[in-house]
């Protein structure tokens, strides 16, 4: 069953958040993960949260994600993301087969 990692991102360093952008396609695909969602414009239908930036990304299982987020390369990077944004990450089942 395919595993989604969900962020809400909102960047508050945008030169030093480029360094974590340019290199995590690379952590991603290498776990045989994809983006789905890559920022784009926000438009909120319901409730209060001020979302800024929107990621989700699918990998093949939750496991395969988490290999992803633990990896060697992508720990590196993460260093980046934090100290340049702040947000939350979660990672969630998909629906199963219909």
């Amino acid at each position: 069953m395919p595993a989604y990692v969900i962020a809400h991102v909102d960047v508050t360093d945008p030169q030093a958040y480029e360094g974590y952008r340019s290199q995590v396609m690379a952590t991603v695909t290498a776990h045989g993960g994809k983006f789905l969602v890559r920022g784009g414009t926000v438009e909120r239908v319901e409730g209060n949260m001020d979302w800024k930036r929107i990621v989700v990304l699918e990998f093949a299982d939750k496991a395969a994600a988490w290999r992803w987020y633990n990896s060697p390369e992508y720990q590196r990077i993460l260093k980046i993301r934090q100290s340049a944004s702040r947000g939350d990450v979660i990672l969630v089942d998909g629906a199963p087969p219909a």
